[in-house]
């Protein structure tokens, strides 16, 4: 069967738009404006059936790769992280990080198991890799007030990897370059498009989402922490701190982390929907006394490592020692002190 150049190019444009429109219809719009309605079950508004709904993994004209695909992904760039880094080993600290992860993974859409770690860094930042390989920075954890304040930065990143959002940006960004493909290449175009489709291939650093994808993200991270029992505020009021960091260019604020800011327009709608989204609650887990000893025994390891690297930078001096076979069977201290001499030219009385 032979298509015409007019109707490939007719098709290849129906798709592109159809999977950009899907997109956008994913992402919930506004509603501070609007009345409390019942959310449609199933919807990306309807917490009870967190875990049970479609959020974006889907195969279809909006992501092309499988959850398989996405594992495979993420693994081969944790191993880059892995070669790299440097993570806090101590069993008090990786075992309440991964706790509170895989319980808010629990009470997330994820499709895919999580591996947790913490990095030694003193930036504040953590990443979620297709897959579910998710880095938290000790800087991040020491910079939280609260437990909860933590929670919400890691339902974020959590978000990112149940919606699939690298998938669906990289096939966003396929289809953008197609785009650009000359009309007479259209089909061999879109041959290469798929054939690309097998890798994500795009470097660790790159792995940035548009506004929609941040706000997506926003929007699923605190009903995850919501869900998990934690207080949503804690999340507002974390980005808010982060984003007076910023500001004052400390310094601490890592690159990858600032690459998706909480503009005041993110805060604004994240509080909109904690008041017209998530029903209010008597109790909320705020704070814990474990994540206070978290925060004591990460610190103390942070003072351990400048110490450490203040004795690798300072001077010393050596002593040099020449011995020779008259010293051998004499003490350290015999050869240190020091030795007077009898003159053998005095004159004679």
């Amino acid at each position: 069967m032979k298509y015409s150049v007019t109707s490939l190019v007719a098709t290849f444009f129906f798709i592109f738009a159809s999977t950009f429109a899907a997109a956008q219809d994913s992402i919930p719009g506004e509603p501070a404006n609007n009345p409390v309605k019942a959310p449609q079950r199933g919807s990306i508004r309807d917490i009870n059936a967190i875990g049970n709904r479609n959020v974006g993994c889907g195969r279809g004209l909006g992501n092309w790769y499988s959850l398989e695909k996405q594992i495979q992904m993420g693994k081969e760039f944790a191993q880059q992280i892995e070669t790299t880094s440097k993570f806090v080993t101590d069993p008090a600290v990786t075992e309440f990080i991964n706790r509170i992860g895989q319980n808010l993974v629990r009470n997330s859409d994820s499709l895919v198991p999580f591996t947790i770690k913490v990095v030694d860094s003193d930036d504040i930042n953590a990443f979620a890799l297709p897959g579910g390989f998710f880095y938290v920075d000790s800087g991040l954890i020491l910079a939280a007030d609260n437990e909860a304040e933590l929670v919400g930065v890691m339902a974020h990143e959590i978000a990112h990897v149940a919606a699939c959002h690298a998938a669906r940006e990289n096939t966003r960004s396929q289809l953008m370059n197609l785009a650009s493909v000359p009309l007479i290449f259209v089909g061999g175009g879109i041959g290469y498009a798929v054939r690309n489709a097998a890798g994500l291939g795009m470097p660790l650093t790159f792995l940035k989402f548009t506004r929609g994808f941040e706000s997506e993200a926003d929007y699923l991270g605190l009903e995850y922490m919501y869900k998990a029992g934690y207080d949503p505020q804690a999340f507002t009021a974390f980005f808010e701190k982060v984003q007076n960091l910023e500001k004052q260019k400390t310094g601490r604020v890592a690159k990858a982390f600032s690459t998706h800011p909480q503009t005041p327009d993110r805060i604004a709608k994240s509080q909109a929907e904690i008041n017209t989204v998530l029903p209010a609650r008597e109790q909320y887990k705020v704070d814990t006394s474990e994540f206070e000893d978290v925060k004591v025994r990460l610190a103390a390891i942070e003072n351990r490592h400048k110490i450490d690297q203040g004795r690798e930078m300072r001077p010393t001096l050596r002593r040099a020692s020449h011995p020779n076979a008259s010293d051998e069977g004499k003490s350290s201290d015999d050869n240190d002190r020091p030795k007077l001499k009898r003159r053998n030219n005095a004159p004679d009385r």
